[in-house]
């Protein structure tokens, strides 16, 4: 079987929870994947300022959701403070893709708007036109994130309570996984800024490779301008910030890369 990605090597930064998503339809187009996490979730150093918000869901009009991690720690938090799902019913739930939104509909969380771009910007224009003076809007999210989105909601008229459902930290890896990064791989994947700002630090904390040597492919077009910021030389980007997108630029670029030249284009000796 001619399988597209037969022979590459591809490196996956995602969270270990969360790569098989990835690494399997990767090895199911013949790709030898290695898994380098360059991020690990962690819970925030405490989780005060997020249980008091929840108690108070009342005072609120939006719920603003950026990721699957956050949806889960949502999901945990309300289980922990004696609620459930239901507890969000009043509110206006945003989810800013539809990984985001399928986690939440999993959970009987009603999705009232998810973007047509999968990011921040998207997310404001899902909310153009609407007046959102007074409105009251809950994000939880990771300890470091963009701040686009609260940014323009205050600018708005809107107030945002901002909480830490998690924060993102470079996890320790075995020497022989590192050992492996010695030869460049044909790709690195990123599906964040933070996959990629550590893969950075991973490489220069142990002397793995130089930056421009690392050919990536992007979920996006912030990751695409983080890695690019960082040298690394960004091959490829999904047309939508999904993994099934991403997994398919992949497989289209590899295949354009291996396709033969139409014989117009070959010197007359090679015709």
């Amino acid at each position: 079987m001619n399988l597209v990605l037969g022979g590459k090597r591809v490196v996956v930064t995602r969270a270990r929870p969360q790569s098989g998503a990835l690494r399997q339809p990767l090895e199911a187009l013949g790709a030898e994947v290695i898994e380098i996490p360059t991020i690990e979730i962690r819970d925030p150093d405490s989780w005060e300022p997020f249980d008091w918000a929840l108690g108070r869901l009342s005072e609120f009009d939006f719920l603003i959701v950026t990721s699957v991690n956050g949806v889960r720690k949502l999901l945990e938090r309300l289980k922990a403070t004696g609620r459930n799902a239901s507890a969000l019913a009043r509110l206006e739930v945003g989810a800013i893709g539809p990984a985001t939104a399928a986690e939440l509909e999993r959970a009987g969380v009603r999705v009232d708007f998810v973007p047509k771009t999968y990011r921040a910007e998207g997310l404001l224009e899902s909310l153009e036109g609407r007046d959102l003076k007074g409105k009251a809007f809950l994000i939880p999210r990771a300890r470091i994130a963009r701040d686009l989105v609260p940014r323009v909601l205050s600018e708005r008229g809107a107030r945002v309570e901002l909480v830490e459902a998690y924060q993102t930290a470079l996890p320790a890896l075995p020497g022989e996984l590192l050992q492996r990064l010695l030869t460049p791989p044909d790709l690195v994947v990123f599906t964040s800024s933070s996959t990629a700002s550590n893969f950075a630090l991973l490489i220069d904390e142990h002397r793995l490779m130089p930056h421009a040597a690392v050919r990536a492919a992007s979920i996006g077009p912030v990751t695409s301008e983080t890695a690019r910021a960082l040298g690394f030389d960004v091959l490829l980007e999904a047309t939508e910030s999904t993994i099934p997108d991403l997994v398919n630029a992949i497989r289209e670029y590899f295949k354009e890369l291996d396709a033969p030249l139409p014989a117009a284009q070959l010197g007359p000796q090679l015709r």
